[in-house]
This record gives C-alpha cells, sequence and structure tokens, in this order.
C-alpha cells in the first residue's frame, strides 16, 4: 500500500448514501428506494412486517429469488447507476487508492493516485477501464469515484517540470476553477457526514434496539461483540458533524474553514480504535449466527422495517472502518484545491497530519493486537516454562537473536537465545541434537535496567577479556549482565533495539494502549489447543471470507508484510559433525 494511512481493511466503494435516485451521481454513493413499514417504538412488530410483505420465511425467499447473496455488501445499485452513466455517453472517472501490480496482460495496471476512465462496472468486484491506451480488467475496490466528475482528466493531476501542479489551464472558459473544486469537496465532505449520523443512527436504533429486546436472542456480551463501541462512536460523530455545520458557509462553500474542526476531534476520533480492532470478531459472531435462519430473518427484518439499502449487517458493520480510513483522502483532496493564501490552509494541513496519524495509530494497535496470538503460540512452543506467561507484561517481540552470556562467579561463557519484548529479555537454551528446539532458562525485567556499551578489552568487573559487549546493569540491586555478540554490527543492533524497546514502553504510557485480560487468556487457551494438538491448527477462515464478501477477490502485491519474528538463525554450512559422531557412539538426548 502506497499510502501510509491506509488501513489493513479495504475500503468498500459504498461509504456513503445519499438521498438522489440510482439513477443520480452523488459523487461517492447511491441510495436506493426501499419500501418498508415504518418501525414501530416497541418489540419488531409482526403483523406489521406480514401485512406488507408476507412472513419472515417469504421476505426471506423473495430476497434469496432476487440473486443477492446474504452477506454480500451490495444490492447492484452502484454498478447500475455507473453503467447507465457509461450508456448515455458520460464518461465516469475513478482514483486509485492503492498501487495494482498484475502480470496478466487482461488486468490494468497503475499506480496510486492514477486517474481510470471506467469503461464498464457490470461485475461487481472487477471493472473494465482505461488509462491513456492501456485498457483491461481490474479490482473495484482499489478504486474510488472521483468526487469532481466534471474536471478534465488532462488536468488530472496536471504535472510541470519540478513536480508541482500548474493551476493556469484550470482557469481556462469552461473549465471548472479551483474554488469551484474545493467547493465539491467541501459539499462531499459534508452530506457524506450526515450520511453517516443517518448510517449510525440506523444501526443503533435498527438493529441495536431491536436486539436488546430479544433477549432470547442475543445477550449483551454477544451484542458487544457484534456492534462493539458502535454507539460511542454514534455520539462522537454527531458531536463532529454540529462542528463541521458551524464551520460550513452555505453561501460560499469553498469559503467554510473546516481544518480546525478535524483539529479538535483527532483525540476523541481514536475511540475507532477500539472498534476496528473488534471487528474480526464482530464478523465472527456474525457467521456464526447467520448460519441460523431465525437470526436470517431477523436481521433481514430490522433493515427493512428501518428502511435501509439493500446491504446486509456485516457490511453496514465495516462502514465506521471505512470512514476513519477515508478522512485522510478527503482532507487530502480539500487540501489539493485550497490555496495557501486561503484561511482555511494551515487548518486543513495540520488536520491531515493528524487524520493520518490516527490512522496509523489505529494500524498499530491493530497489529499489536494481532500479534498477542503469535506471543502465544511462541510461548507454548517453548519446553520447561516458568513462572507468568510473557502476555502478563508485554505484547511486542522488538528483536531477537544468539548472543554468549557470561556469568559470575566463575565468569563462564553460555550461548543463549535472547528475546527482547517490551519490559522483558527472555533467555532460551537450544536443545543440543534438535536446533530448533527451545528451553526456557531465565527472563531479566528491562524496567530496572540500564545499558552499558563496553569497549573491546579486558572487563574490570567479570576480570576477562571480551569483544563486541555490553552489559545491562540493574539500578536497585547493583546486579550485572554481561553479553557477548559475534560481531560488531550485531552488538549496534542489540543496542538499537534496547533503545526501542525504552521508546515502544513510553509511547504505550502516552496513548494508553493495553491489552484486556480477555484478550491475554484468550490467546493462551488457543496456543494451547494448537499446542496440544500435536501440529498447527488450520487458520479459520470467516473473516477472510467476509472481506473477500466485500469486494476484494485479490490484494495488491505491494501489501507490506510486517514480519513479527525474525526466529530464523542466519544460514550455516552444512556440518558432519554429528553425523560422524552418531556412528561412532549411540548418543541419545
Amino acid at each position: 500500500i502506497t499510502s501510509p494511512v491506509a488501513f489493513d481493511i479495504l475500503p468498500l466503494k459504498l461509504h456513503a448514501f445519499s438521498k438522489s435516485t440510482p439513477t443520480g451521481l452523488d459523487c461517492v454513493g447511491w441510495k436506493r428506494r426501499v419500501s418498508a413499514p415504518v418501525i414501530t417504538d416497541g418489540a419488531l412488530d409482526k403483523t406489521a412486517l406480514t401485512d406488507d410483505v408476507g412472513s419472515e420465511e417469504d421476505l426471506y425467499e423473495e430476497f434469496r429469488s432476487s440473486n443477492h447473496r446474504y452477506g454480500h455488501p451490495g444490492g447492484g445499485g452502484e454498478q447500475l447507476a455507473i453503467n447507465e452513466l457509461i450508456s448515455d455517453g458520460s464518461v465516469v472517472y475513478a482514483e486509485a487508492l492503492w498501487d495494482h501490480v498484475t502480470m496478466d496482460d487482461q488486468e490494468l495496471g497503475f499506480k496510486a493516485g492514477d486517474v481510470i476512465e471506467v469503461m464498464d462496472a457490470t461485475n461487481k468486484e472487477w471493472w473494465w477501464g482505461r488509462i491513456l491506451d492501456s485498457e483491461g480488467w481490474f479490482p473495484a475496490s482499489f478504486v474510488r469515484l472521483r468526487v469532481n466528475q466534471d474536471e478534465p482528466m488532462e488536468d488530472y493531476p496536471l504535472k510541470v517540470e519540478g513536480g508541482k501542479e500548474d493551476d493556469s489551464r484550470r482557469f481556462g472558459m469552461g473549465q471548472t476553477t479551483k474554488d469551484q473544486m474545493r467547493t465539491n469537496v467541501i459539499n462531499e465532505i459534508i452530506s457524506t457526514e450526515r450520511d453517516y449520523i443517518k448510517h449510525l443512527k440506523d444501526i443503533c436504533e435498527g438493529y441495536i434496539k431491536q436486539c436488546r429486546k430479544r433477549a432470547d436472542m442475543f445477550t449483551e456480551e454477544q451484542l458487544k461483540i457484534i456492534f462493539g463501541n458502535i454507539e460511542d462512536i454514534y455520539r462522537c460523530q454527531k458531536k463532529f458533524v454540529k462542528a463541521l455545520e458551524k464551520k460550513f458557509n452555505k453561501d460560499h462553500p469553498h469559503l467554510s474553514e473546516v481544518g480546525s474542526c478535524f483539529l479538535e476531534y483527532q483525540t476523541e476520533f481514536q475511540i475507532y480504535s477500539e472498534y476496528c480492532n473488534n471487528h474480526p470478531n464482530a464478523c465472527m459472531e456474525l457467521s456464526r449466527l447467520t448460519k441460523v435462519n431465525k437470526y436470517v430473518y431477523f436481521f433481514e427484518a430490522c433493515r427493512l422495517l428501518q428502511k435501509m439499502i439493500d446491504i446486509s449487517l456485516d457490511g453496514f458493520l465495516l462502514t465506521p472502518v471505512q470512514k476513519i480510513c477515508k478522512y485522510p483522502l478527503q482532507l487530502a483532496e480539500l487540501l489539493k484545491y485550497t490555496n495557501p493564501q486561503h484561511r482555511d490552509f494551515k487548518d486543513v494541513e495540520a488536520a491531515l497530519n493528524a487524520m493520518k496519524n490516527v490512522a496509523r495509530l489505529i494500524n498499530e494497535r491493530k497489529r499489536r493486537l494481532e500479534n498477542i496470538d503469535k506471543i502465544a503460540q511462541w510461548q507454548s512452543s517453548i519446553e520447561d516454562w516458568e513462572g507468568e506467561d510473557v502476555l502478563v507484561r508485554s505484547s511486542e517481540l522488538i528483536y531477537s537473536g544468539e548472543l554468549a552470556k557470561i556469568s559470575h562467579p566463575q565468569a563462564k561463557s553460555q550461548q543463549r537465545m535472547f528475546f527482547l519484548f517490551d519490559h522483558q529479555l527472555v533467555c532460551c537454551k537450544k536443545d543440543l541434537l534438535r536446533r530448533d528446539i527451545l528451553y526456557y532458562k531465565s527472563r531479566i525485567n528491562m524496567d530496572d535496567m540500564e545499558i552499558l556499551d563496553v569497549e573491546d578489552g579486558k572487563d574490570k568487573d567479570f576480570n576477562i577479556s571480551v569483544k563486541n559487549a555490553f552489559k545491562l546493569h540493574c539500578r536497585d540491586t547493583e546486579e550485572v549482565h554481561l553479553f557477548c555478540a559475534k560481531k560488531p554490527e550485531q552488538k549496534q543492533r542489540w543496542l538499537k533495539a534496547f533503545e526501542n524497546e525504552r521508546r515502544q514502553v513510553q509511547l504505550d504510557q502516552e496513548t494508553g494502549f493495553s491489552i484486556t485480560e480477555v484478550q491475554k487468556k484468550q490467546a493462551m487457551l488457543n496456543a494451547s489447543k494448537q499446542h496440544h494438538a500435536g501440529k498447527p491448527k488450520a487458520v479459520t477462515r470467516p473473516y477472510y471470507d467476509f472481506l473477500m464478501r466485500q469486494k476484494h477477490p485479490t490484494l495488491p502485491t505491494t501489501l507490506p508484510q510486517q514480519q513479527v519474528f525474525m526466529l530464523a538463525e542466519p544460514k550455516r554450512k552444512p556440518s558432519n559433525f554429528w553425523q560422524n559422531i552418531s556412528r561412532l557412539t549411540p548418543f541419545r538426548k
């Protein structure tokens, strides 16, 4: 992903739903009119439902017979609208969100920021498009429809020597001025915020409110898993949209100063982190429930009674994840059409950086929570483990490698594998024959330690000559640990790792990052089950399958693969030592 703010879950194109008909293009989305009874302020009124559309079962059968697969995010309105525009002779442009690298001649490759002319959107997952003289298929999820469809293709973006945009051609006769472009972006921000508020209200009142009335079907714990903290997000967004509307200049939208609103709410937007982290659990719980028909009927009835568009619940619940990802994209476009002399320029510039940081923070927290399962699996593979679990105090593996540890009083040197986590350094011993097996030996509390660089030569404390050495000194007990690396560069990597460990601990304190006891216990329980199974357990796919249903047939090859563990040793030349010695004597563990 070339954009630093792109979240791990790729955005669905239905970011917001306008009040126009499917034939009216509204920059980012369309709304289909659904005829359904008005929701009442009581339990689900089955009589109201059956009067208009028959029984829940009849409703579901009609729903299923309309070629709509439950769980799919789209009902076809978007493709219909785009294709109607194309068939009418209109040119529809989309902007690439990510690089699409392909080796297939029939696929269209592009880079993030490229503008693609959409020529066919009949297929939900793959569209046919053109860039200059190249045509081909491309994933619909990798693009978003351009806000300014009236902006000339040749001016998007127009570059001159030096890499800066040239606005001179934007002010010709019949062409849209920069102020008009800014008006379009401002209108999009305001309208999508209003639609998003309506969307959140529909979820809270159309689903959560009705679910709470059915204690026979849902527990509070289940509702917490499915909906997360979306009610907190709803309250936050209501305040945010009020702040935006106060800054919105209805008569001259391009003069609106909205940057300060994003700066004011950047801290509150961090509540999206909890929602995004819980989202995979919500998908798995929904996947489990919707295997039972009564839940399918119930969720569909809730949607129709609330007059929500033809998207299933898991598609609706993806919207907050998409929304927090879309803010940096909107602000980047707003900044592009804001003159440096504009009163809002500095605030928009600062707001863009702030929202990028929010997205990075959410990404980082999500990655950290995903890591705890891997850490738990690592611990379960260590033999003779003693003491508390690693997850009690740590959630990140900073660095690992082999070092020689020098111990008092005989200054005995021992080769050990060390794993540096936040707050602690774990020491393990390799099995004599099977080098992939590790035995737990000890651990060091890094919160009490200071790092001392040791020069090559004779060490006074241990009275031995050392090379590539460093010490860990305990401030409270004056205990000293001496370590030696094989090469100078290995020593420097360890010293840098210790700095990173302290920086990570400080950052976690500043941002308030923590892992709940429930998450820790669940991770260890999962790891224990896999360990007792005797072989790695197959990865469950509900969450992956859910993402595939959200129009993600493929992932870009530029996705950064974040390596969490670097446990493999450097490759060594094959040795015949053990092979030769085994011929001479029976050697058993």
